[in-house]
Order: structure tokens, then C-alpha cells, then sequence
């Protein structure tokens, strides 16, 4: 294990991604959107995902320096294509055009569909809570079925998350970012890279028996939902929204394309509220929320994001931790398109 600075980690992978094929600014906008999950805790989704990018380029299902394209566009709604380009970049793009539209109308729906892995949700809800905006976000891959449905034994969802975002007066935004499943398929690339076992009640082998090693999941075992019937009622609505409501595809056994549909709705309260009530409500509401006392001494209620911004703080000072085997991949990556180990840690250094 080694921690690394932020800004250092930022570079190295934009110099992998760039070797790759990337533009420059893509491959600066890949790689910061990567290690910013890394510094909120989501490791899962941070740049352990380097080498499978990589992968995806070379067989052809994930495309550099490929713009999306708007198939539809109103003062209201918009649908866009990312032909299979970079989720980063493409998502900056949808997320900056509902907010645009929101701003002007008040409210907006933008939807995204075959698009390269769009990283963590919760980055266009903080994008949007940025710009003073309410944002609904949820995410499917229609190529890449990970999930058991409750009652089910075998793989017919991905791990469809959501994000919502609530900006608050005064304060940092309410942002909730979670998957439908039990949790995101990359904490089981954490597990394994780490050689741990799961928590019980993750996933199932590929008989549909419970267990805890990850090596199960990928032998053919699936992810379960959260909350039993519930979780799973929510993740088939997410597929649905993301997946046909964009014009997208919901999971799909006939799609052999890892692709992300979402769904995204923007809402502008400056619009209709000129005194800031509802920010200043929402303010109201989190500290009182907040202000419960702790069922465990020392251990403060949270509001939803809270956490994230904790990690961040602490990964910016003592540096993101990347496990040896995640290290060795990046090193790998790095020597797949021309750069060195001593290169690549001259990097960091």
C-alpha cells in the first residue's frame, strides 16, 4: 500500500490515458474525474478502472476523442448520444446543458445514453448543486448485468445507481449517491485486489447460494439489491428511466457492450423563488436532522455527502492510498502505451 499525492495521481493517469489516445484535455478530464472518486472514498470507481479503460479502447468499445452527439433538443429536454465516448467527458457535456436549461426554464430533463462508463453519479449532482440546482440522476448498463432481481438467483440487472443532489444556504449540498445492489461491482475489484472477503448478504455464487468470496461473483455469481423486494423494485425503475426513457436500452443479455444510459432531471429554484426559501429550508432541515444525539458517543449524525467531503479532506493531506495490486496494474497500464516504471514513478514522486 502507498499513498500518493492527488495532483501527482492526476498525472500519471492523464499521461496513460493520453498514451492511449487521448487528447490532452480528455485525458486531464478522465483522469481528475478518476481520482477525485479516489478522494472521496469511492475507490471503486477511481482509477483502479485504468486498465479496463484501456482494454475497452482496444477492442473498440470505448473511443477517444469521440464528441456525443444532441438527437434531440428542446427549451426543456434534451436527448444525447455519446457514441461510446469517454463518460467523463461526455457527462460534463450533458450535465452542463441541463443545468443551462433549468436555468433558463426552471427545470430540465437530459437524457444520455450509449456512453462510456460515466464514473461516479454523484459527480453531476455536486456539478448541479454548484450552480445553486436540485438534480435527480439515475444510471444503467444496459451491456453489463451484474444484479440478481429479489426472489431471482442469476444476473438480469446492472448495479443501477442513483444521485440526488439539494443544494443548501449557507452550507454544503445534501448529495446521495448509492447503487441499487448491495453495493458497486468495483468494491469487489477492491476485495480482490485486496485478497479480502465481503460482508455477508452481498452477493451470491453462481448456484444462487450465498457467500463471501469475490472470486464467486466473478465466476459466474451475481450481486444482490438492497433492501430485499424493495431495493430490487428500485433498481428495475432506475433501469427502466435510464435505459428506455433516454432511448437508450435497459439491460440487455443481446447488448455485448458495456454502455451507460441516464436519466437526469434539473430543477432551478432561483427560478420560481426569489427569496431563497428553499434553500434556506433545506438548511434548516439538515442541522435539525443533524442535531439528533448520537446512539454512539463521538459518532454525529451525517447528512448524505458528509462522509465524502470527511475523506476528501483527509486524502488531500496524507495522499489517496492505492493497494500494491492496483499500483502494479497502473504500472502495467502505464508500460502498455510507452511509458516506463521509472517514468511512471518519477510521476508521483
Amino acid at each position: 500500500m502507498k499513498n500518493i499525492a492527488p495532483s501527482k495521481l492526476v498525472d500519471l493517469v492523464a499521461a496513460i490515458m493520453h498514451g492511449a489516445g487521448c487528447a490532452a484535455a480528455e485525458a486531464r478530464t478522465v483522469a481528475a474525474r478518476l481520482v477525485d472518486s479516489n478522494l472521496v472514498g469511492h475507490d471503486s470507481h477511481g482509477v483502479l478502472r485504468v486498465a479496463k479503460y484501456l482494454e475497452w479502447v482496444r477492442d473498440g468499445t470505448l473511443r477517444p476523442n469521440t464528441p456525443p452527439t444532441i438527437v434531440f433538443d428542446s427549451d426543456t429536454i434534451a436527448i444525447v448520444d455519446g457514441n461510446r465516448g469517454f463518460g467523463q467527458v461526455t457527462g460534463e457535456t450533458a450535465a452542463k446543458l441541463g443545468i443551462a436549461k433549468a436555468k433558463a426554464k426552471g427545470i430540465a430533463m437530459v437524457g444520455l445514453r450509449n456512453c462510456g462508463h460515466l464514473g461516479r453519479l454523484g459527480d453531476w449532482a455536486e456539478m448541479a448543486a454548484e450552480a445553486g440546482q436540485v438534480s435527480l440522476h439515475f444510471l444503467n448498463t444496459s451491456g453489463a448485468q451484474r444484479v440478481a432481481p429479489f426472489g431471482g438467483s442469476d444476473r438480469r440487472l446492472s448495479t443501477n445507481p442513483m444521485a440526488i443532489g439539494v443544494p443548501v444556504a449557507g452550507g454544503p449540498p445534501a448529495i446521495l449517491d448509492i447503487t441499487t445492489s448491495t453495493v458497486a461491482e468495483g468494491k469487489l475489484m477492491v476485495a480482490m485486489n485486496k485478497g479480502e472477503q465481503v460482508p455477508e448478504g452481498w452477493i451470491v455464487d453462481s448456484s444462487g447460494r450465498p457467500t463471501t468470496d469475490p472470486k464467486d461473483f466473478y465466476d459466474g455469481g451475481a450481486l444482490l439489491t438492497i433492501g430485499a423486494h424493495k431495493g430490487s423494485g428500485l433498481s428495475i425503475l432506475t433501469d427502466l428511466l435510464s435505459g428506455a426513457v433516454t432511448t437508450g436500452r435497459s439491460s440487455d443479455p443481446a447488448d455485448t457492450v458495456l454502455r451507460n444510459n441516464m436519466l437526469s432531471i434539473y430543477i432551478d429554484p432561483a427560478v420560481y423563488d426569489r427569496d431563497g426559501v428553499v434553500l434556506t429550508e433545506a438548511h434548516r432541515f439538515v442541522e435539525w436532522v443533524k442535531a439528533s444525539p448520537p446512539a454512539k458517543p463521538g459518532e454525529p449524525v451525517l447528512a448524505p455527502g458528509d462522509l465524502e467531503r470527511r475523506t476528501r479532506a483527509a486524502r488531500q493531506r496524507q495522499g489517496v492510498p492505492i493497494d500494491d495490486k492496483t499500483w502494479q496494474d497502473l504500472l502495467d497500464a502505464a508500460s502498455s502505451v510507452g511509458i516506463d516504471a521509472s517514468r511512471a514513478a518519477a510521476l508521483v514522486a
